[in-house]
């Protein structure tokens, strides 16, 4: 989800929790993240938790098929297995596999921990650490939906990309605060008619989940939003190739008149 120049008027595609759907594979798992960079996706969105013993793990729920993260060891967790025989990844082992490629960006999504706020900016503090120590800084992009730890974000790293989740906060506060963009659900959007156009306006970014019809497809790439996150990444890439076209030949028949 980095920023996309003047002339890229089409929104690019982010895979959410990897491609997952039409394979059948774990969510959030590595051979999600695997399909997404296959699949040639702009970006894939995984999910973050800290585990007791402090290790970053990449898992959308706040339990892994029953065990709860937050007060759980990472030994623990080992556990239990994805169906396709993956253990719980750790945000170190899915950053490292996902740098193994340069085009797809790594969507860290920080989750909110309901042990409470102190655990959560914790997770943000380590989050930071472990993207700068293996040195991802350029392939690693932050979504988060709290606030502070967006904020806690920007503030050990000001040139990170940060977006905030949530749908509170207008693009002045968004801009005012230093982060990249807002990165709402489509209702957030529907609801604010204007903040795409002040967005872009203030020079943020958008980015728009979970669309998952054509129909809302074709909505925002009408608003020129710059990334859709969808969990149908392979119909959203033929949406955006059908719009192509469709805006080519009313060029054409525009440029005839």
């Amino acid at each position: 989800m980095w920023h996309v120049s003047s002339a890229q008027s089409v929104s690019q595609v982010i895979a959410h929790r990897g491609a997952w759907k039409v394979d059948s594979l774990p969510q959030n798992s590595i051979a999600s993240l695997h399909r997404a960079i296959e699949l040639k996706c702009a970006g894939t969105e995984f999910d973050v938790h800290l585990t007791k013993d402090d290790i970053l793990v990449v898992n959308h729920d706040n339990d892994f098929y029953g065990i709860d993260i937050g007060t759980a060891t990472y030994d623990e967790l080992l556990a239990k297995k994805h169906p396709n025989g993956e253990a719980i990844p750790t945000a170190e082992a899915y950053l490292r596999e996902g740098m193994k490629q340069k085009k797809t960006k790594l969507i860290f999504e920080l989750k909110t921990s309901k042990l409470g706020k102190e655990r959560t900016l914790h997770s943000a503090d380590l989050s930071v650490e472990l993207v700068k120590r293996l040195g991802a800084e350029s392939m690693v992009e932050y979504i988060a939906f709290d606030y502070d730890a967006c904020k806690r974000i920007v503030e050990l790293d000001p040139d990170a990309k940060v977006y905030y989740l949530n749908g509170d906060i207008t693009p002045a506060q968004a801009k005012q605060d230093g982060f990249t963009g807002l990165d709402y659900h489509f209702n957030v959007f529907a609801k604010n008619p204007t903040w795409i156009r002040e967005s872009h306006d203030l020079g943020l970014a958008v980015n728009v989940w979970t669309v998952n019809t054509e129909e809302g497809m074709r909505t925002l790439l009408n608003q020129q939003v710059e990334f859709i996150t969808t969990d149908e990444p392979a119909l959203l890439f033929e949406v955006i190739k059908q719009f192509k076209k469709e805006n080519k030949k009313q060029k054409r028949t525009r440029n005839k008149d």
